[in-house]
């Protein structure tokens, strides 16, 4: 039995790189499928096939929230041992504050176990795992600079702040080099991007800029949301102004100048990559909870083309966050719309249909 599955996966690699040669002018994209084809756990799921279908497909819910609770789920972090991190908001920008969040791990069997638990009016938003294991998340507390900020989790499982922020401002999204021992945070309300050593520190505003600030108009103000630290590479989402950014980091560790890759989807939350080698992008659209846009997630091309390839229709609502490992992909469902549905769901990357879209 285990000599035929290795002959499937052999056999479903050989198919997938045929397919990738056909695919030279789409280089960076085909490089990264075939390097997951090769490696990943379930790469045997695909044994070739057509080219064409849904790029997203087997979607399932993994895991139910109970949102009179405040189990809103807000972000993930996938660990290298299949359990995942999520960031609970304990109450969100439409509901009623009565309770406090949470950081939560689910086990790959399904175990929970809540790792912090903050007051009532704060929300745990970004969270993210250092290479050596460490986890981090952002602690946004409204007014209060003496709990505003981001913590990571001792030895001991007990939380200490790293990064005081101003009372005024939003952590959101968190990104970690671990090479050069930098946590990054993105400021939602103030549009910068704060740095911090990972060790803690005072943090410096890295960059400043209006491609990062909130629209004042919107009726829920948030700027630079998701982060993402890729192959030397910061990548911002906006949420009011739709766009996806990618700022390069200098050697002497400096942002350099704000591209922008993609502009159009609205409400963009946070995103993640196809693997640590594509500049392949799934980003969460998060319409409902500012009740401007649909709730969808969309697959974003290196060229800015993007388009969607899970809907509401799948079960999305309040969309947040995505991860992926393999060709398993995670997103994150708030449940704000009524009857308030918050979930983690799963789905299977059709790799063929992924990089077929990315020729046109």
């Amino acid at each position: 039995m285990q000599q035929q599955h290795q002959h499937t996966a052999r056999r479903s690699a050989s198919s997938a790189q045929r397919f990738l040669k056909k695919k030279v002018g789409i280089a960076l994209a085909v490089t990264a499928a075939a390097a997951v084809l090769a490696s990943a756990p379930s790469a045997s799921a695909w044994t070739g096939g057509s080219y064409g279908g849904s790029v997203v497909t087997d979607v399932r819910t993994a895991a139910t929230f109970d949102f009179a609770a405040g189990e809103i789920p807000e972000n993930i972090t996938v660990n290298p041992d299949g359990s995942v991190t999520l960031s609970m908001l304990g109450s969100c920008a439409v509901c009623q504050r009565t309770h406090g969040p949470e950081l939560m791990r689910i086990s790959a069997s399904g175990e929970r176990t809540v790792l912090v638990t903050g007051q009532v009016g704060e929300a745990i938003s970004g969270n993210a795992r250092g290479s050596d294991g460490t986890v981090h998340y952002a602690l946004w507390a409204p007014g209060n600079a003496d709990r505003n900020g981001v913590y990571k989790l001792l030895a001991d499982g007990s939380p200490q702040r790293v990064a005081a922020l101003p009372a005024d401002s939003g952590p959101n999204g968190l990104a970690v080099d671990s090479a050069t021992g930098t946590l990054y945070i993105a400021d939602s309300l103030k549009g910068v991007i704060w740095s911090v050593p990972v060790s803690g520190g005072s943090a410096t505003p890295w960059l400043t800029d209006t491609a990062l600030a909130p629209v004042p108009t919107e009726a829920l103000p948030i700027g630079a949301n998701g982060l993402r630290f890729h192959n030397g590479t910061l990548w911002i989402s906006n949420f009011n102004k739709g766009t996806l950014l990618r700022v390069p980091i200098t050697p002497a560790g400096a942002p350099g100048p704000i591209r922008q890759v993609a502009g159009g989807p609205p409400n963009i939350d946070d995103l993640s990559f196809l693997t640590p080698w594509s500049d392949v992008v799934f980003a969460a659209q998060n319409g409902s909870s500012s009740n401007n846009g649909p709730d969808r997630v969309v697959v974003i091309y290196p060229n800015g083309t993007y388009k969607p390839v899970l809907t509401s229709a799948d079960g999305l609502a309040s969309p947040s966050a995505t991860a992926v490992r393999g060709d398993r992909l995670y997103v994150t469902d708030g449940g704000v719309p009524e009857p308030h549905d918050p979930k983690l769901q799963t789905a299977r990357i059709n790799f063929p249909a992924l990089l077929a879209g990315a020729a046109h």
